[in-house]
C-alpha cells in the first residue's frame, strides 16, 4: 500500500508584510511542488470532482498530465472547457465544488485542484505563446454585453465555433468583476487577467470598451442597424445594496463596489494614480461575504484599522474560510452578532462613529440559517471615519428598461431558462444578471451553456 502523502500547502507572503502591500498573497506551486501534489490524485473511475465543476473540466486527466510533467498537455486538457484557468485557480471556491467532492477529502484532505489549475495557467502564460485562431470568423455576428466571466466564456466558445463575436464593455478596461471587483493581491490584473483576455481576443473576439448598452446603443439597434443575429447579456450584478439606516448619506460611507472599483480598476492604491479614495484611520466594513473580506483587506492595506461587523456568528459567515483566515492573519477585527442601526456624523457631515446593537440567533429562516434577533437595550458605538457597505448587489435595470420583451423577476434579475434563453427570441443571458451575485465559475458555466444554445438557435434560423 502506498504511503499517505499530505496535501501540500502553497507558500504565502508573511501576513505582517502583505498587510501593507498589494502584491499577491499566495505564491502558488512551483513545478516540483505541482508534481508532488498531483501524485496524490487517485484518478477515480467515476470522478466526482468533474461532476462538481460548473464548466466540466476533466480534472483527473489534467492532473495526470501534471504528474507526468506534461504541463503543455495539462493546459490543453483544461482549455477544452475553460478559458480562464489562472483566474479560476485563484478565485474559485474549490472547497465547495471540485475539491469538496474529492474522495480523498472524506477521511483526509482533498487534492489541491485549484492550486494545480493555477500552476498550469501560470506555466502556460510563461511558456506557451498566445495561439491565434486557425481562420477568421465566417459565421453570423453575435454581440456579448459585458466582459466579465460569463461574457468571456460565452465569447470564447462562440469564436471557436466560427462566429463573428464582439464584446461590448461599459468600462474602459475589459474583465468585469475580474478587473474592478477582486483585489490585486488576490488576482493580479496586468499579468493574469490581461493575459487570459488576450488569449480570447486571439480567437478572433473583438472587444469594444466604453460602450453602455441602453445608452450608447440599444439592443434593438444592434439587431436592426449593426446586423447582429443574437445577443448574450452578461452584465453581472453591479448595483449595490444599502441598509437604509440613518446616516448612510454621510461623507465617508461607501458601497463596497465603489471602494473596490476605485482601488482595483482606477488604481487608487498607487501613488502615481490621481484617484481619490479615503480609507480613514478607522474603517468599518458591514457584511460577511467574500466582497466584505476583499473590502476589509483592501482598507487595512491603505492604512486603516479595520473591523468587520456581521450580524451572525463566524459559523454563518458566507465568505470562503481561506479569505476569513487571511483577513484574521492580516490584523482585521471581527465584531460578530453585531448589527448597525445608525451612522453618526460630525458637524461637517463626515462619519465619526457607527451605532450598533448586539444580536442573538433565533429560529432558522427560510434558507435554514438561524435568524438574528436584536437584543433590546444593547446599543453601543464603534468609532469610525469610514464605513463600507458590503451587503450584496443586484443587476443594473438599464438593459431591461431599454429593451422590449425582456422579463425580470422580483429581484431585478433577467428571466432566462437553463440554456440562457430569455423571454425574447435571439436574446440570451447568464451569470449574475440572471442569478444575482454568485461566483466566477458559475458565471462561466452559464456563459458556456448560453453559447451552446446560441449556436443551436442560429443553426435553426439559418
Amino acid at each position: 500500500m502506498a504511503a499517505k502523502i499530505d496535501r501540500l500547502k502553497a507558500r504565502e507572503q508573511d501576513p505582517k508584510v502583505r498587510a501593507h502591500n498589494f502584491q499577491e498573497v499566495c505564491y502558488g506551486y512551483n513545478a516540483e511542488e505541482a508534481l508532488q501534489e498531483a501524485s496524490r490524485c487517485l484518478h477515480c473511475k467515476n470522478p466526482r470532482c468533474v461532476q462538481a465543476c460548473p464548466v466540466g473540466i476533466d480534472i483527473p486527466e489534467f492532473i495526470a498530465k501534471v504528474k507526468d510533467g506534461d504541463f503543455a498537455g495539462a493546459a490543453g486538457v483544461i482549455a477544452k472547457d475553460s478559458s480562464l484557468p489562472a483566474i479560476c485557480g485563484r478565485v474559485c471556491p474549490q472547497e465547495s465544488q471540485c475539491e469538496g467532492s474529492c474522495v480523498l477529502g472524506i477521511k483526509g484532505e482533498s487534492v489541491s485542484i485549484g492550486k494545480l489549475e493555477r500552476f498550469v495557467g501560470d506555466w502556460s502564460r510563461d511558456n506557451l505563446p498566445v495561439k491565434a485562431a486557425a481562420q477568421a470568423p465566417s459565421g453570423p455576428k453575435v454581440a456579448i454585453i459585458g466582459s466579465g466571466p460569463s461574457g468571456l466564456a460565452c465569447a470564447n466558445d462562440l469564436a471557436k465555433l466560427g462566429y463573428d463575436v464582439t464584446i461590448f464593455e461599459a468600462l474602459h478596461r475589459p474583465g468585469g468583476v475580474l478587473e474592478y471587483g477582486i483585489p490585486e493581491f488576490r488576482l493580479p490584473k496586468d499579468t493574469v487577467v490581461k493575459h487570459e483576455i488576450d488569449n480570447i481576443v486571439a480567437q478572433g473576439v473583438k472587444i469594444e470598451t466604453d460602450v453602455i448598452i441602453g445608452r450608447t446603443v440599444t439592443i434593438d439597434q444592434l439587431f436592426d442597424e449593426e446586423g447582429f443575429k443574437a445577443v448574450f447579456i452578461g452584465t453581472g450584478a453591479g448595483l449595490p445594496k444599502f441598509m437604509n439606516i440613518p446616516g448612510e448619506n454621510l461623507n465617508g460611507v461607501f458601497s463596497a463596489n465603489e471602494f473596490l472599483t476605485r482601488n482595483n480598476l482606477m488604481k487608487a492604491f498607487r501613488d502615481d494614480y490621481l484617484t481619490p479614495i479615503k480609507a480613514g484611520k478607522k474603517c468599518i466594513v458591514v457584511g460577511g461575504g467574500n466582497v466584505a473580506m476583499d473590502a476589509a483587506r483592501t482598507a487595512i492595506r491603505l492604512g486603516a484599522d479595520t473591523t468587520i461587523v456581521y450580524r451572525r456568528t463566524e459559523v454563518e459567515l458566507p465568505a470562503r474560510k481561506e479569505e476569513v483566515h487571511h483577513a484574521k492573519e492580516e490584523g482585521i477585527t471581527f465584531a460578530m452578532l453585531t448589527n448597525p442601526v445608525e451612522i453618526l456624523g460630525d458637524d461637517k457631515g463626515w462619519v465619526r462613529a457607527i451605532k450598533c446593537i448586539k444580536m442573538e440567533l433565533g429560529e432558522p429562516d427560510a434558507s435554514g440559517r438561524r435568524s438574528p434577533v436584536a437584543i433590546p437595550g444593547s446599543e453601543f458605538e464603534i468609532e469610525a471615519d469610514t464605513v463600507i457597505m458590503a451587503l450584496g448587489t443586484s443587476p443594473n435595470p438599464l438593459i431591461a428598461r431599454t429593451t422590449a420583451g425582456l422579463d425580470q423577476n422580483r429581484r431585478g434579475c433577467l428571466v432566462a431558462d437553463e440554456s440562457g434563453a430569455t423571454t425574447r427570441p435571439g436574446i440570451f443571458a447568464g451569470g449574475d444578471a440572471v442569478t444575482g451575485a454568485a461566483t466566477v465559475i458559475l458565471a462561466m458555466g452559464a456563459g458556456r451553456r448560453a453559447a451552446a444554445a446560441i449556436h443551436s438557435y442560429l443553426q435553426e434560423e439559418a
